[in-house]
């Protein structure tokens, strides 16, 4: 690897801040002063250094992010704020990208990486992997609904979902809404929305609480995010 690109994967600056530090010799390779970009670095046996800083390198990035209501899951938008566009300059990445989508009136638990490969082992059907919403739905939930998601909600339009499980948390019958949890296999376009929709209710509030083995954190404030630990990191690569 170039030692620019090494400098430019690690958020060092832009190309043309780059060339300028290696330019003013504020850049040191195995304690050499570096006079060319061109220079080859190996990141696993090469100590880079800005000036006394030595730079280690770090290949993939993950974050959790507790998205807001009204901020659209994608990585740009001419019209619309996307949740990249909640990064700090210091932790952004041109590579970075939320894994799956969360709806624009949707908020809660989301991933953002710039690894694929686990985005896509994520996101496989044949991965299953569990996510849990709390929702607010109108109407009184019965048992009854709890057994039709347990074998598989039929959607209007046809569609046969997967069999997912709905806990029924609490009924206000002031407010005619209940509070229920809903572990879902597979993550089709408004599915929550839609399934409680076949049932003659809707969904008033939506928050993801779990990806897989994440949790949300409950010291995260909707629009913030943090770096996942390493913990997570290894329970989430390890399926």
């Amino acid at each position: 690897m170039r030692v620019d690109k090494f400098l430019h994967d690690m958020n060092m600056g832009t190309r043309t801040q780059i060339r300028k530090m290696i330019k003013d010799k504020l850049i040191f390779v195995n304690d050499t002063v570096v006079k060319t970009g061109r220079v080859k670095v190996d990141p696993v046996v090469d100590e880079v250094r800005l000036k006394d800083q030595v730079i280690e390198y770090q290949q993939y990035f993950y974050f959790m992010m507790n998205k807001p209501l009204g901020v659209l899951t994608a990585t740009e938008d001419r019209k619309q704020k996307t949740v990249m566009d909640l990064f700090n300059k210091v932790d952004l990445r041109n590579d970075l990208f939320p894994v799956g989508r969360l709806d624009k009136d949707t908020q809660g638990l989301l991933l953002i990486t710039n690894n694929g490969q686990l985005a896509h082992d994520l996101l496989a059907p044949e991965r299953h992997v569990d996510k849990t919403y709390e929702a607010v739905v109108t109407g009184k939930i019965t048992d009854q609904a709890v057994e039709e998601f347990q074998k598989g909600i039929t959607l209007r339009d046809g569609t046969t979902l997967k069999p997912a499980q709905l806990i029924i948390e609490h009924y206000s019958e002031l407010d005619d809404q209940t509070v229920v949890k809903v572990v879902l296999k597979e993550g089709k376009y408004h599915q929550v929305r839609r399934m409680f929709g076949s049932l003659g209710e809707k969904v008033v509030t939506l928050r993801r609480t779990s990806f897989g083995p994440l949790e949300l954190d409950v010291g995260l404030l909707p629009g913030t995010y943090r770096e996942l630990t390493d913990d997570e990191i290894n329970r989430l690569v390890e399926g």
